[in-house]
């Protein structure tokens, strides 16, 4: 993604279970990337991962802490399900919330739907990455991406300050 001259490097993480069994395919990873494709990203990664708090966290941190990426958008585990544990697995790697994304999120979703209110999406920061939960459909993710998508260059630059 460009901001200014500099390119935003991403990285997309799917968190499912089937996806990552290879029972289902992966919509909502290849939909996140779609949906940043008008502003430019340099695509890093994408990965899918089970809904397992340990390897979730595990793949943050090493994002983060490499410095491979700006900008980490999850899709999935966002939801009430007992196995839904993105939000808890990025709290246990943020070091500073940015709850104004999530909550852009969840009121342009409700706009939509009322199911919006069940999102349980974190954003946050862990050194200068920008961690961002989307849900899991393809559907919510483009919406809730789509939402806050025009403010994510800005968000990144006053990262590197």
């Amino acid at each position: 993604m460009k901001n200014g001259n500099a390119v935003i490097r991403v990285v997309v993480l799917t968190i499912s279970d089937s996806a990552s069994r290879g029972e289902r395919e992966d919509l909502s990873g290849p939909a996140v990337v779609a949906e940043l494709a008008g502003i430019n990203p340099e695509i890093v990664a994408t990965e899918i991962l089970p809904d397992d708090r340990d390897r979730i966290a595990a793949r943050l941190r090493h994002y983060c802490d490499s410095e491979a990426a700006d900008l980490i958008i999850t899709t999935g585990g966002t939801g009430l399900s007992g196995r839904d544990v993105t939000p808890e697995a990025t709290k246990d790697v943020i070091e500073r919330e940015a709850p104004g994304l999530a909550e852009l999120m969840r009121a342009e979703s409700l706009k939509i739907t009322p199911l919006g209110a069940l999102s349980r999406s974190v954003c946050g920061t862990r050194g200068r990455t920008l961690i961002i939960n989307l849900p899991g459909s393809m559907r919510g993710a483009r919406e809730n991406l789509g939402a806050i998508t025009r403010i994510l260059p800005h968000a990144v630059s006053l990262m590197s300050e």
